[in-house]
C-alpha cells in the first residue's frame, strides 16, 4: 500500500504539473490568435486513452505518462510535422508570429511552473505555518555519521559555523557542507571551541557513497507510547521512561539506543530506564530485529520548537522566498551532477515517486509538487533543442541577428534534442532500476 501511495501521489503531482505547464503554452497561443492543434496529458503514441474536439484544438489524455505536450500550427516540435511546414505560412500559424509573441508562447509553459511553486509555497504556509528549530536551541548537539566521524567529528559535537557561514537554522549544515565548498566546520565539545578540517573532495565523497544524512539531531529518548503484546510492554517499560543504558552501557539518545541495542537481538539484556527520579532496571529479551515496541517523545518535547504562523498577506511574500531560496537551492547542486560521482546518482521517475512519503500527507505532496514544478522550470529552459530552453535561444538569436534559422535546421536540431532527452530518461532511469535491483 506504501509504493502505491506513492505511485498515486506522484502521477497526482505531474499530471497538474504537466496540465498547467501546457495551459501556459496554451493561453500565449490563444492570446495571439496562434492556433493550438492538439492539447494532451501524457504521451499518446498509436493511440490516446480518450479524446474529444473543440474548436481547432483536440484534448486528450495519452497512456505513456512521460509528460504532456499541445501542438502548434507552424512549430516544428516533437510530433516533427514537415509536411504542414513545406505549405505557405498561414496568418494563424506560429511561425507567422512576431518573435518577441513566440518567445512568450514558448516561455508559458516554464512562468506557469514557476509562478505555479511560488503559489503552492505560499499557500502552504498559509494553511500549515512553518516549524523551526534554530541551531542555538540544538542543546544536545548532534550525532555523526561515520564519514563524519572520521574528520574528527564526535556524537554531541555542537556544529557553530561552517566556513563563514553562521548556523541559524540546523537543516541548512548539509547544504553548506555540500555546495559552499567549506575549509573548516567551528564547533562547540563541551564549552570548548575547535575547528576540524573538510576535505575539498568531500562533497564528491559523500555522494559516491549515497549517503543520505550526514547528521541527525542528537535526542534523549523518553517513551511516548508502547505497542501491545510487544517485548517492551511485556518487560514493564511505561511512558515517561527515559532510556538510560542498555546492558550497563550508556544509550541515552535516541540513536544511540537503536545502534546499540542491535547487539542484542535474539538475546536477553537489562534495560535501565529513569522513572520517577529512580533507576529502574528491566529485563527484556530482544527479538530477531531487535524491535522493542516503544516510541519516543515528538521534537517539541525534547526543543523549543517555534511554528510560524502566517497570515494570508504574509504568506505571499514568504513564499515568493521560500520558492527563489528552493531554485537556488536546485542549481547550487547542478554542479554536483557534472561530476563522475553526481552522474551515477542521477534518478528517474523511481527515485522522484521515492520522496512522496508513503501515508499521504497533503501538506508533503503539496511540498514536493512546488519542488518538482521548480525543477521542471529549470530543465524546460535549458538551452536544450526538443526543451522550451533551446526554442528560445534560437528565438534569441533570430531577435538579435534579424536571421530565423531555416527549417531543416530546426529539424535537424529537434532530432538531436529529442535524442539527447531520451538519452538522459533512459539514463536516469537506469540508474533506478541498477540501484533497485542490482545494489
Amino acid at each position: 500500500m506504501g509504493i502505491l501511495t506513492q505511485v498515486l501521489g506522484l502521477l497526482l503531482s505531474l499530471s497538474i504539473l504537466v496540465v498547467l505547464h501546457e495551459f501556459g503554452h496554451f493561453l500565449f497561443a490563444r492570446l495571439f490568435k496562434t492556433r493550438v492543434e492538439k492539447f494532451y496529458l501524457f504521451f499518446n503514441p498509436w493511440f490516446e486513452l480518450f479524446k474529444f474536439k473543440k474548436g481547432d484544438t483536440e484534448y486528450g489524455v495519452g497512456w505513456l505518462p512521460l509528460g504532456g505536450y499541445v501542438k502548434i500550427s507552424g512549430m516544428i516540435d516533437e510530433s516533427m510535422d514537415k509536411e504542414a511546414m513545406k505549405l505557405p505560412a498561414e496568418p494563424w500559424e506560429f511561425r507567422s508570429k512576431p518573435s518577441w509573441q513566440r518567445l512568450l508562447i514558448m516561455t508559458g509553459g516554464v512562468l506557469v511552473n514557476f509562478i505555479l511553486a511560488l503559489v503552492i509555497y505560499a499557500f502552504v504556509l498559509f494553511t500549515w505555518g512553518k516549524e523551526y528549530l534554530s541551531a542555538e536551541n540544538v542543546k544536545y548537539g548532534y550525532d555523526f555519521h561515520p564519514v563524519m566521524l572520521d574528520l574528527g567529528f564526535q556524537d554531541g559535537d555542537k556544529i557553530l559555523k561552517v566556513d563563514t557561514f553562521s548556523i541559524d537554522n540546523y537543516r541548512e549544515i548539509t547544504t553548506l557542507l555540500l555546495l559552499e565548498d567549506p575549509k573548516s566546520v567551528s564547533i562547540d565539545r563541551n564549552g570548548q571551541k575547535m575547528d576540524i578540517a573538510i576535505p575539498s573532495d568531500f562533497e564528491k565523497q559523500v555522494i559516491k557513497d549515497e549517503i543520505k544524512t550526514l547528521y541527525s539531531l542528537r535526542v534523549p529518548f523518553v517513551i511516548d507510547s508502547i505497542t501491545d503484546n510487544s517485548a517492551a510492554k511485556e518487560a514493564g517499560f511505561m511512558r515517561n521512561d527515559r532510556i538510560v543504558s542498555i546492558d550497563g552501557k550508556p544509550a541515552g539518545f535516541y540513536t544511540q539506543f537503536n545502534q546499540e541495542k542491535l547487539n542484542y537481538a535474539n538475546k536477553s539484556v537489562v534495560i535501565s530506564v529513569e522513572r520517577n527520579n529512580r533507576i529502574i532496571d528491566l529485563n527484556t529479551t530482544l527479538g530477531e530485529n531487535a524491535m522493542l515496541g516503544i516510541y519516543n517523545k515528538p521534537l517539541d518535547y525534547h526543543f523549543n520548537v517555534s511554528t510560524f504562523e502566517y497570515t494570508f498577506f504574509q504568506a505571499i511574500p514568504a513564499g515568493i522566498e521560500m520558492g527563489v531560496d528552493k531554485l537556488a537551492f536546485y542549481v547550487k547542486q547542478m554542479k554536483l551532477v557534472f561530476t563522475k560521482e553526481g552522474a551515477t546518482q542521477l534518478g528517474g521517475f523511481g527515485a522522484i515517486g521515492g520522496l512522496f512519503p508513503k501515508q499521504w500527507d497533503w501538506m508533503v505532496f503539496w511540498n514536493m509538487t512546488a519542488f518538482i514544478s521548480l525543477v521542471l522550470a529549470f530543465m524546460n529552459i535549458l538551452p536544450i533543442p526538443a526543451l522550451d530552453g533551446g526554442h528560445v535561444a534560437f528565438l534569441l538569436y533570430e531577435m538579435v541577428t534579424g536571421r530565423k534559422p531555416g527549417d531543416k535546421f530546426m529539424e535537424y536540431a529537434q532530432i538531436v534534442g529529442m535524442v539527447i532527452l531520451l538519452s538522459l530518461l533512459l539514463f536516469a532511469n537506469g540508474n533506478d532500476i541498477y540501484r533497485n535491483f542490482f545494489k
